[in-house]
């Protein structure tokens, strides 16, 4: 947080890069095809 002068800043970095964990997430293999596929749909909603 001490390189973020803005809290909006902040705010926006922390926003994309939540988006960009949910993508990538390495557990995905670990949960069946149809509910990963309703987690992601609810999370893009």
């Amino acid at each position: 947080m001490l390189r973020f002068r803005h809290m909006k800043s902040l705010q926006k970095f922390a926003s994309v890069q939540a988006n960009v964990h949910n993508h990538f997430d390495k557990d995905r293999h670990l949960i069946e095809r149809q509910t990963y596929k309703e987690n992601r749909s609810a999370a893009l909603a």
